[in-house]
C-alpha cells in the first residue's frame, strides 16, 4: 500500500501524469511531455523508458525543430475507444485506439422519426460490426463517447427538448447505451463534440479558446475555454441559435421571435429558394449551386453568413475567443459564407476582440462530431488501468449486449 507523499506514490503520480499527457495529445515528444507536465527532462526520460519496457507506450524516431527527437504514443494494443454520433438523418460510429488512430468508421442513414430504442438498436449493431471488423478483443474497450443533437442535463444525463430527434426527449442516452454495451459511456451534445473533434484533429489544433459553430437543422456552438469544453451548470451553454436578432422576426421553436436559428437553420432557409429551385433542395445542394455561381444561392449563403457573424460578434464581446470554426454543410461554402461572417464580426464586435479572432472552416466535415466522441471517451478514461494492465473499461456488473 502506497503512503501519500512517499517516494513510491510520487513516482506513481508522475507515471499517471505522463500517461495522461500522451493520451490526451495522441503523441508527444519527450520535450513536449516535459513542458506539458512540468517534469524535468531526466524524469520524463526515465518514466518513458519504464512505460516502454512495460508495453504501455511506443517510442518512434521523429524530428522537432530540425532536430532528431523521439515521439511517444500509447501502445496500439493498450485499448480502444468508440465514438457514436446521432444526427438528424444519420448514425455514424468510429473505433479508435489510444494513440488517436481511427481503426474503423462507418455511417448509415437514420430515420428522424425513429424511436430512441430503434436508434440504439442500430448503434449496437454497427458497433458490433466495426469491432468485429477491427479484430480487437472487446475487453480492450476503454469507453464510449456518445453525441446527440440536443442539450444534456449535466446532473441527470437526461436529453432535453429537441426538435431534431423529437421522440428522444426525456431519455437518458448514456445510461441506455451503457446497459447495452457494458462499458462506460460519456454523452454530450453534438456541437460540443464537434468542438472537441476540431480541437484534437482539425482546425482548432493548438488553440485554447475557440467556438465551434454548427449550422444544420439547428444552430449550436461548442465553447472551449482554456482548453476545456464549457457546458454551464445545466449543460446548455452554447445555445447561440437562440440569440435574438429581431424581436419582430419569425417565431422560433423555443417560443421567442427572431432567434438566430430562424435566419440560418436549414428548415428556415430552404423555403426561401423553393419557388425558384424546387422543394427537393438541401443545404448541401445550396452550397454546391452557390459554389457553381447560382446567384440566388449565393445571396442566401451570404445573408446566412452575415446573421451568423452577428452571433459570433456577441460571442467575441462576451468570451473573446481566438478562433471560430464553422461546421456543418455550410462550411463547404468557403469564403462565400466566411467573408460575410467576418464582415459582421468587424462591424459588431469590439475592435480588440475582432482583431484577435480568426474564422476558419472546419477541417473534418461531417466527421467532426464522431471524432469528438472519440476524444470525449479518451479524455474521460482513467490512467491507472493502463498502468495496472487491467481491462480498460469493463463494468463488472454489466453484461455486454453485443456478441
Amino acid at each position: 500500500m502506497e503512503t501519500p507523499g512517499s517516494q513510491s506514490s510520487l513516482h506513481r503520480a508522475n507515471l499517471e501524469r505522463v500517461v495522461r499527457a500522451v493520451r490526451l495529445a495522441g503523441s508527444l515528444t519527450q520535450a513536449e511531455i516535459a513542458r506539458t507536465t512540468g517534469l524535468s527532462a531526466a524524469t520524463v526520460s526515465n518514466i518513458v523508458r519504464e512505460l516502454k519496457d512495460g508495453g504501455t507506450v511506443e517510442v518512434t524516431p521523429t524530428s522537432a525543430g530540425g532536430r532528431r527527437a523521439r515521439s511517444v504514443s500509447l501502445s496500439g494494443d493498450a485499448g480502444i475507444v468508440i465514438g457514436v454520433d446521432f444526427g438528424h438523418t444519420h448514425l455514424r460510429v468510429a473505433v479508435g485506439n489510444l494513440a488517436h488512430q481511427v481503426l474503423a468508421e462507418e455511417s448509415e442513414p437514420l430515420d428522424v422519426d425513429a424511436s430512441s430504442a430503434q436508434g440504439f438498436d442500430r448503434a449496437e449493431q454497427l458497433v458490433s460490426r466495426l469491432i468485429e471488423a477491427t479484430g480487437v478483443d472487446r475487453s480492450k474497450i476503454a469507453g464510449v463517447g456518445l453525441g446527440v443533437p440536443g442539450p444534456i442535463d449535466v446532473e441527470s444525463g437526461t436529453l432535453g427538448s429537441t426538435a431534431i430527434l423529437p421522440g428522444w426527449t426525456g431519455t437518458k442516452p448514456a445510461e441506455e447505451l451503457r446497459g447495452r454495451l457494458g462499458v462506460p459511456v460519456h454523452v454530450d451534445n453534438d456541437a460540443n463534440l464537434g468542438a472537441l473533434g476540431e480541437m484534437v484533429w482539425g482546425s482548432g489544433r493548438g488553440v485554447r479558446d475557440l467556438a465551434y459553430i454548427k449550422v444544420a437543422s439547428g444552430v449550436g456552438a461548442g465553447l472551449v475555454i482554456n482548453g476545456k469544453i464549457y457546458r454551464g451548470p445545466g449543460g446548455t451553454a452554447g445555445e447561440i441559435g437562440h440569440i435574438t436578432l429581431d424581436e419582430s422576426g419569425p417565431v422560433c421553436r423555443c417560443g421567442n421571435r427572431g432567434c438566430l436559428e430562424t435566419f440560418t437553420a436549414a428548415r428556415y432557409v430552404l423555403p426561401l429558394l423553393q419557388s425558384s429551385h424546387g422543394t427537393d433542395l438541401t443545404m448541401e445542394g445550396v452550397v454546391r449551386l452557390g459554389r457553381e455561381g447560382d446567384p440566388g444561392c449565393r445571396r442566401v449563403i451570404a445573408d446566412v453568413g452575415r446573421h451568423i457573424g452577428s452571433g459570433v460578434a456577441n460571442l467575441c464581446n462576451l468570451l473573446n475567443p481566438s478562433r471560430v470554426v464553422l461546421g456543418g454543410d455550410l462550411a463547404e461554402a468557403g469564403e462565400l459564407v466566411l467573408g460575410p461572417i467576418r464582415e459582421s464580426v468587424g462591424r459588431y464586435a469590439i475592435p480588440s476582440a475582432a482583431r484577435h479572432l480568426s474564422v476558419l472552416p472546419g477541417a473534418l466535415g461531417g466527421r467532426a462530431e464522431v471524432l469528438g466522441a472519440l476524444a470525449l471517451a479518451l479524455s474521460e478514461m482513467g490512467d491507472s488501468t493502463l498502468l495496472d494492465g487491467t481491462a480498460p473499461g469493463t463494468l463488472q456488473t454489466a453484461t455486454p449486449a453485443f456478441t
